[in-house]
């Protein structure tokens, strides 16, 4: 669901840019870093990006298509945490979505070679819900199973923001290409209805990561989308508790708002806690906000 795919030209963070924020990172205490992208197995120098990381104890997750998990599993094991794949649903219908003939039997691939070399990181399932896999939520959960992920997670679409490389907001032919009609909505509403009845252990376990009630926010977003209900935000931390660092350098408070700065023109902690993030800080009502009201993916650490 991202446009970062549709880039002519190769930007990427170098080793040698990373490293010099290394002491930045120390000095506030960074736990955890997700690399993603794109697909951050494309990029010519992510073992020793990981082991940079890894060298300071923090926590590393990949977030990946996994189609190149089969070529790079033996550096992965070795680099990452935690490998969180986007699943978009059932064999058929993944296959569909990613345009990608056998991407979900790549993805098995993917998995067992990550499992030839224990230990294995957490191997977890993300599914992005949109108009061509709504439907298809039960079987999804399923081929997780099959696939012998360790959990699922859901979100909805992003239809509305500036995020992942798109310069302007999605037109509405393309929103609608992706985002749910009025009867869409109700057949997503029966759809995740089941999903709680018939997996009431799995959310209880954890092995669907959603709760009952974000589940049912799924639904409400698109409703929202549709004008059928306000938006609402989501109880979210992430512009205090963490940053995203783009290809070009440029720091965003999360995903979703606008960049305070550039890691190539100063220091990492400079950019984060300079004036222009103090102030972004200092300015922002998460729930009165309208990019907070969409967002799809929050963070919430204590």
């Amino acid at each position: 669901m991202c446009d970062i795919w549709k880039r002519t030209e190769t930007e990427e963070l170098t080793h040698a840019a990373l490293s010099r924020h290394l002491s930045n990172f120390r000095e506030m205490g960074v736990e955890w870093i997700v690399l993603s992208g794109g697909e951050p197995l494309m990029h010519s120098d992510f073992v020793r990006i990981a082991k940079l990381f890894q060298s300071e104890g923090i926590r590393l997750t990949l977030l990946t298509t996994g189609l190149l998990l089969s070529k790079y599993g033996d550096s992965v094991v070795h680099c990452f945490d935690e490998v969180i794949i986007s699943l978009d649903g059932p064999r058929d219908v993944h296959d569909v979505i990613r345009r990608v003939s056998g991407a979900f039997d790549r993805i098995h691939d993917g998995i067992t070679a990550l499992r030839k070399h224990p230990p294995a990181p957490a191997i977890r399932a993300r599914t992005t819900v949109q108009k061509e896999n709504f439907r298809h939520l039960l079987a999804t959960i399923s081929a997780s199973r099959q696939l012998g992920f360790e959990s699922i997670s859901f979100l909805a679409a992003d239809l509305t923001s500036t995020a992942f490389n798109r310069e302007l907001v999605w037109p509405v032919p393309r929103q609608k290409q992706v985002g749910l009609s009025r009867d869409d909505v109700e057949i997503l509403r029966e759809e995740i209805e089941q999903v709680i009845l018939r997996h009431r252990a799995d959310i209880d376990s954890g092995f669907i990561a959603e709760s009952s009630d974000k589940l049912r926010k799924i639904v409400q977003h698109f409703e929202a989308h549709l004008g059928l209900r306000p938006p609402s935000s989501p109880i979210c931390n992430a512009p205090w508790v963490s940053a995203v660092v783009e290809a070009n350098g440029d720091v965003r408070p999360c995903f979703f708002h606008t960049a305070i700065g550039n890691v190539n023109d100063e220091p990492f902690v400079d950019v984060v806690n300079g004036p222009r993030g103090i102030a972004f800080r200092e300015s922002l009502d998460v729930p009165s906000n309208p990019t907070c009201q969409r967002c799809v993916c929050s963070l919430y650490r204590p």
